[in-house]
């Protein structure tokens, strides 16, 4: 699992208007130059560098690249329900976040006991993901896919970023 405050200890650190303008332009550009930011905010670049560097150590910010899953050839989008037996949740999801077509999961409390979301590039890599890869894991009882028809949202780089 993709999970950074299981790797790097996070504290807490206050935003200023400053570094909110800075995470607004990574957001429109998330590889805009240094030199370009502090242009636009009329800063000094090292002030950039530093506070980029302060965000990202305190785990409040990173910036990463994002794919879009239909230009990369996944036609199918679907969430998974998990049900587990016999084994731990948590020990499932790891295996299960080491498959490839797997980009979320989380462990719930709820009619499952995780939740994938999964992407396929067509109906018989669906079935060999379903069957072959996370219905053989041990510890699955059941998977109930729910295929998406139309994603009206997916905005993955959705934080709510709020001056304190």
């Amino acid at each position: 699992m993709n999970d950074l405050s299981a790797n790097t200890p996070s504290r807490h650190i206050d935003l200023d208007d400053t570094d909110q303008a800075i995470i607004q332009l990574l957001r429109k550009d998330g590889r805009m130059a240094y030199r370009a930011i502090a242009r636009e905010l009329d800063i000094a670049e090292n002030t950039v560098r530093a506070r980029v560097r302060r965000m990202e150590e305190s785990n409040t910010m990173r910036v990463v690249a994002v794919t879009d899953t239909e230009a990369a050839g996944y036609g199918m989008l679907l969430a998974i329900g998990v049900q587990v037996e016999g084994r731990s949740p948590e020990v499932v999801a790891r295996e299960m976040a080491a498959i490839p077509e797997v980009f979320s999961v989380n462990v719930v409390v709820g009619a499952q006991d995780i939740e994938i979301l999964v992407v396929s590039k067509d109906q018989a890599a669906l079935n060999e993901l379903i069957t072959d890869k996370l219905g053989a894991i041990p510890g699955v009882r059941r998977l109930t896919p729910a295929l998406a028809l139309d994603v009206l949202k997916n905005q993955p780089d959705w934080v709510p970023f709020h001056a304190a």
